[in-house]
């Protein structure tokens, strides 16, 4: 059973889930199979079909994942802002405040989740030319957008989280994930959704993103 939504309306409101995640629901392990198969339907370079999706449902297994979530979190350290962007961030006064509400909830919360979706890609590109990482996540980063919509159509919100990044080597340890073959990608919080009634985010306008025949410099 899918949600009555037209494709525009699936595109534009498959949000960031992280407070309206139901907790105490388990989520079929048929639903996360139909969305891996839907998933796996994404454009992949060279034909290569190199993506990985693990999925943690197990209590026990869940708990150390959900360990090293918070762990992570507290040692993540990404590309530092620039003061573009942040007018970008703040363009709609109370948007970023509320985005850091509901990470601060989804960490309290995170050992709650009924399940982790882990998708991995084979081939390591650490210190790799531009085209080779190029490759390489344009193989798995829309098969993975491609699940979270087939999520989002079947009432189940999941938020894109690269809390694993820095200790990336630890959970593929825990996952038995082979680290010097595949890459974790993500981390991926997967519940049902409370509620089915999201609504398009509040976005900078189309002129500030969209450039015609050449980069326009005044952005």
């Amino acid at each position: 059973m899918t949600l009555d939504l037209t494709p525009d309306e699936l595109l534009s409101t498959t949000r960031a889930v992280r407070k309206r995640l139901d907790l105490d629901r388990p989520v079929p392990r048929s639903l996360i199979e139909e969305c891996v198969d839907l998933a796996v339907q994404a454009p992949t370079g060279r034909n290569r079909q190199r993506w990985h999706f693990i999925v943690v449902t197990d209590p026990a297994r869940r708990q150390a994942v959900a360990d090293i979530f918070l762990r992570a979190l507290s040692l993540a350290d990404g590309q530092p802002l620039t003061e573009r962007d942040v007018r970008r961030m703040n363009h709609h006064p109370g948007s970023t405040e509320r985005v850091f509400d509901g990470l601060r909830h989804l960490a309290a919360n995170i050992h709650r989740v009924p399940a982790f979706v882990i998708p991995g890609v084979e081939g390591r590109t650490d210190a790799a030319p531009v085209a080779v990482q190029a490759g390489a996540w344009g193989s798995i980063l829309p098969a993975v957008w491609s699940f979270m919509l087939a999520a989002r159509a079947r009432g189940l919100g999941t938020v894109w989280t690269t809390a694993q990044g820095p200790l990336e080597r630890e959970l593929a340890q825990v996952l038995d994930v082979p680290y010097d073959d595949v890459m974790l990608a993500a981390f991926i919080p997967l519940a049902f959704t409370i509620g089915t009634d999201f609504k398009p985010a509040r976005r900078i306008p189309r002129e500030q993103v969209l450039h015609w025949d050449q980069w326009k410099r005044s952005h």
